[in-house]
């Protein structure tokens, strides 16, 4: 993959946190977690849309990545009480990769053991993911939505890895997930 397929997922990360602390506000309950997930999934749908369309993928994915956002984050808020800790931004990783994952994995259409597959390293990564930002990130208790770059960058980077790996493995090495590598 080139580097200018790969820029509007990276950069998808930082925008959509951006612009869901600036419009929204903080991250501080159930409601506010649901709201700015919805803004910053939007956008790191089309990031993600962006680098992979050229593959086939359907324009509904920004669409499942932004619902899929907006319900785990504020799932999260509620099991986290929208802590800033290193295990509640873990935590709250965990479930809104996972919830990510999952919404997108409906679009792939490549069998369960594929989906089961896209929904674990998306959880996985998305949680440290945040474990690279609380290491990075000054003001963490500030409540945001999703991490910058520097787990944008880890989380781009190893779910492209990972599953390249895991279809090559399957032997379905030419799906719109290896656009993520």
């Amino acid at each position: 993959m080139t580097f200018k397929r790969w820029l509007p997922t990276f950069l998808a990360f930082p925008i959509g946190g951006e612009l869901a602390i600036e419009t929204v506000g903080s991250l501080h309950d159930p409601l506010s977690a649901a709201a700015g997930g919805l803004l910053a999934g939007a956008v790191i749908g089309v990031g993600q849309w962006l680098a992979l369309r050229s593959r086939g993928m359907s324009r509904r994915w920004p669409v499942h990545t932004a619902a899929a956002m907006s319900i785990g984050t504020a799932i999260a808020a509620v099991l986290t009480g929208a802590g800033t800790e290193v295990g509640d931004v873990m935590l709250t990783g965990l479930v809104a990769g996972g919830a990510v994952g999952a919404a997108q994995s409906a679009l792939l259409g490549r069998g369960r053991r594929v989906a089961a597959s896209w929904t674990a390293v998306s959880a996985a990564s998305w949680s440290l993911g945040w474990l690279a930002a609380f290491a990075i990130l000054v003001d963490i208790e500030r409540g945001y939505y999703v991490f910058g770059a520097g787990g944008a960058t880890f989380v781009t980077v190893v779910t492209g890895l990972l599953l390249r790996h895991i279809l090559a493995r399957a032997g379905t090495t030419s799906t719109g997930l290896t656009a993520l590598a």
